[in-house]
């Protein structure tokens, strides 16, 4: 069986339950993780597939980009952002999300060729988000951001800041294996994730149902997340991997 490791946000419900719903999921073994765990599993060969984020594709020996849809935003994401109770030029410590990899990769891109600000950087734990006061900011993301909207005096989101950095969209984890897959696999895995999208109003429908989220699901699923994988969206992926390589020169 082919190994899967997909995000366990609420941003990839609807990949997750085309999977789910598919002939598909008789030939895989599916499992739900937090973006670092599912990026390490890929690395360490524990899985064949992730849905992975972007600032760990370097660190693999293979990859292979597999699919036509990511986890992506044009303008602001509403759920990778950072927060503070003071503007960017008097923060002097931003915590990073331990569940994250690319968000705390673009703080650092963000901080040191757009804000041109240069704070402590420093990796926080679990519970974290309630450390954020005075000039230490936090970056936080996925479903853990549904609710702060108001709760910290400044918000600034990651990749509506990086689309006045660049002008360009933002691409924050997309379908990578870590070897070559059949053709056939790849076209029905493809299938698949079209069809999770396109069912996203019956998914939207069952998730409102069970008030799960603490959020505007319609609105965040079907605008703020952009899941086609556009050329600007690639164009967008190798600029922010070019900035990774400066970071970690």
């Amino acid at each position: 069986m082919i190994k899967i490791s997909v995000v366990s946000y609420l941003n990839s419900k609807p990949f997750i339950d085309g999977l789910e719903r598919s002939d598909l999921l008789k030939e895989i073994d599916l499992q739900l993780d937090i973006p670092s765990v599912c990026a390490q599993k890929l690395i360490d060969g524990k899985v064949d597939i992730g849905l992975i984020p972007v600032a760990v594709i370097p660190q693999l020996p293979e990859y292979h980009i597999i699919s036509d849809y990511c986890i992506g935003a044009e303008g602001k994401v509403a759920s990778v952002c950072l927060y503070s109770d003071v503007p960017l030029n008097e923060i002097t410590t931003v915590l990073l999300d331990y569940q994250s990899r690319t968000s705390v990769t673009l703080v650092k891109v963000l901080a040191e060729n757009f804000w041109k600000i240069h704070p402590q950087w420093i990796k926080a734990e679990a519970n974290y988000e309630s450390n954020v006061s005075g000039t230490t900011a936090a970056v936080i993301i996925g479903d853990r951001t549904f609710g702060l909207e108001n709760k910290y005096k400044y918000t600034y989101d990651l990749a509506g800041e990086w689309q006045k950095f660049t002008g360009l969209p933002f691409v924050f984890a997309c379908w990578v294996a870590n070897k070559k897959l059949p053709d056939s696999f790849i076209a029905s895995f493809n299938n698949v994730l079209k069809s999770g999208l396109d069912n996203r109003p019956a998914l939207i429908a069952r998730l409102k149902a069970a008030n799960s989220y603490n959020t505007d699901i319609d609105t965040y699923l079907n605008k703020s997340i952009s899941y086609d994988l556009t050329t600007a969206k690639k164009q967008a992926l190798e600029l922010f991997l070019n900035y990774l390589k400066k970071l970690t020169q």
